[in-house]
């Protein structure tokens, strides 16, 4: 009953969807009027398409505000009250491997790498690289929060080795990394691992749950780009081996 009332209490998230989709729709009624003048049939499936992506939107973000986040919190909680805390780096990094594996824009950002590239670059390649960089970084995350690292101990040393890496990379996947950086830190992947973070955060002892609670996304966000330069350079090896 209590989950019920809560979906039932579902206004101020179609505001949010509303406020967010006005715009894009005001700018196209405006070059509609404009310049592109799309046939009716246009308009139509265009139409259909908004309707689906404001109810998509809208159960999508409900879902995350009453299902994911608590979620989320209530299992770093637990993970950081247990006596065995290590247990929570292998953790993360199988709910970073399975939930960038789950994230929407990850696989379409994949599928039109496939496309592009016609076949010469898989998608399900994509998505395993994508997905174990997140992990890695994810765990590597987990690590910061128990010991207390700084995170500029990570991102800095992090950033660097990506733009060591630029001269050697392939431009190719150059391009497809730092895209890859914005897409893996997607609403499955933010929502979740960041929940997650803040619950370990708030349980473990000298611990502040701003200060080593957040700053996950900002790896989540460059695992994307080592693994993906790495991968073109796997590629680069192996095209400079065949005859």
């Amino acid at each position: 009953m209590k989950m019920l009332l809560e979906f039932l209490s579902i206004g101020p998230v179609v505001l949010e969807v509303l406020e967010a989709l006005a715009p894009l729709v005001l700018f196209f009624v405006v070059f509609q009027i404009v310049s592109l003048r799309l046939p009716a049939q246009g308009l139509s499936r265009l139409a259909r398409g908004l309707a689906l992506t404001f109810a998509g939107l809208v159960l999508f973000l409900q879902g995350v505000k009453i299902g994911f986040l608590p979620v989320g919190q209530e299992m770093g909680r637990a993970l950081g009250g247990l006596e065995h805390k290590w247990i929570i780096v292998p953790i993360g990094f199988l709910l970073g491997l399975s939930a960038t594996a789950a994230e929407p824009a990850v696989r379409i950002l994949a599928r039109e790498v496939e496309t592009a590239s016609t076949g010469a670059i898989r998608a399900r390649v994509i998505i395993l690289a994508l997905s174990f960089g997140v992990a890695v970084f994810v765990a590597l995350g987990m690590v910061r929060i128990l010991t207390g690292v700084p995170l500029r101990w990570l991102v800095v040393p992090g950033y660097s080795i990506a733009v060591l890496m630029l001269p050697f990379s392939d431009r190719t996947f150059m391009s497809i990394a730092f895209d890859s950086g914005g897409v893996a830190t997607g609403p499955m992947t933010v929502t979740f691992v960041m929940a997650l973070a803040v619950g370990v955060a708030v349980a473990l002892e000298n611990r502040h749950p701003v200060l080593d609670g957040f700053g996950l996304i900002a790896l989540v966000a460059l695992a994307p780009i080592l693994s993906v330069m790495a991968l073109g350079l796997v590629y680069s090896w192996k095209k400079g081996k065949k005859p």
